[in-house]
Order: C-alpha cells, then sequence, then structure tokens
C-alpha cells in the first residue's frame, strides 16, 4: 500500500492503467481543493452578512431605498427654472425652503426664505414651518449657485443636499415639493437675496 501511494504521488509517468488510476486521482484532488476554497468563501460572505442584522426601529434603509426610486422619478418633473422659482414663490400659500446650516444660511439666503438646519429636521420641527402636508414647497441649495464659495459651497453631486432635502420632505409626507434646477452663477442671478454677508462692505 506504501508503494501505491508513493506511486500515485510520484512526478514520474506510468504507461497503463497505473498511469489511468494517477490521473483521476490528480483530477480529484484538484477538484476537492476548488470545492473546498468555494464552501469557504460562500461560508465567509454569509458570515460577514449576517453581522448586519442589527435590529434599529427608528432606521430603515429598505425603506429608504424604495422610496427614493419612486421620489426620484418626481424629481425629475419638479424641478424648475430660475423663473419659474421666482414666480411660483411669489404666489400666496408658498414657502420657500433652505435646510443649509445656521451659519450658511445668516450669511446669505434666498429673500423670504424659511431656515431648518437639515440635521434638525423633524416632523414637529416642519409642522411649525409648514401650514399643511400639502403646502408648496421651493427648496435649493449649495449646488444651486457658483461663485459664492463662502456661503454656498458645493458638495458631491452624488451628496448635494438638494437630493436629501427633496427625499426627506416626502418621507415626512410633504407632496408638494418643487426644485431649483439649474447651476446658476451669483454674479448673474435674478434671485433676490439677504443676509449679513450682503451688509459687510
Amino acid at each position: 500500500m506504501h508503494s501505491f501511494y508513493i506511486f500515485l504521488t510520484s512526478p514520474i509517468d506510468q504507461p497503463g492503467i497505473f498511469r489511468t488510476m494517477k490521473e483521476a486521482y490528480n483530477w480529484v484532488g484538484v477538484v476537492s481543493t476548488k470545492v473546498i476554497v468555494c464552501a469557504v468563501t460562500i461560508l465567509g460572505i454569509r458570515g460577514f452578512g449576517g453581522t448586519n442584522n442589527i435590529v434599529n426601529p427608528l432606521i430603515d434603509y429598505d425603506t429608504f431605498l424604495a422610496g427614493a426610486a419612486d421620489i426620484g422619478r418626481l424629481w425629475n418633473e419638479r424641478r424648475v427654472t430660475e423663473e419659474e422659482f421666482i414666480a411660483m414663490s411669489s404666489e400666496p400659500g408658498t414657502v420657500v425652503f433652505d435646510a443649509r446650516s445656521d451659519d450658511k444660511y445668516a450669511r446669505l439666503h434666498i429673500k423670504g426664505a424659511k431656515h431648518l438646519s437639515f440635521p434638525e429636521i423633524t416632523a414637529g420641527e416642519l409642522a411649525r414651518i409648514f401650514p399643511t402636508k400639502s403646502t408648496r414647497i421651493l427648496i435649493y441649495c449649495n449646488n444651486n449657485f457658483l461663485n459664492a464659495p463662502n456661503t454656498f459651497a458645493a458638495k458631491a453631486a452624488a451628496a448635494s443636499l438638494n437630493i436629501h432635502t427633496f427625499n426627506t420632505l416626502f418621507s415626512y409626507g410633504y407632496t408638494n415639493v418643487h426644485e431649483l434646477g439649474p447651476l446658476i452663477d451669483m454674479k448673474k442671478a435674478r434671485l433676490s437675496f439677504e443676509g449679513t454677508q450682503l451688509k459687510t462692505p
């Protein structure tokens, strides 16, 4: 038996049935190794995935993703031009909303805009700003303006506060939301602004 094992594991080729047996032995070894590697990989992935099953009823990423897909389709229909934004903002019952930081809002914002810093958004705080869930809301943010880095510092396109604000308002049941669509050069803007930055020489 020992001699047969040595033969099978020997690098020297042998003719006939012994050679066939040796090839079969080698083939089974390769397949077995691959099966073991695959099994370990799958178990590792499943084990890693299991660590994500942490329950927190106040965080629902799946619902966020499902809602984002539906809201994204509506978002394309609700983006308005600068001229449309100006006209809509002057109509009764419309609220212009700014969700930037307190500091940036104080420095410069669209004239008449209501403010609530994004991290402070809750159902109660939103209810203080918007009379009803059907109130028409116009939003704008950093990524709408050029040449104002101290007040409208651009964020990464996929991380734009416009996107988060739009989705968040819909998540709280506010369905009549519109967004300023274009990127506007502050030197050419037709919108009216106010804030402490305009008062400094």
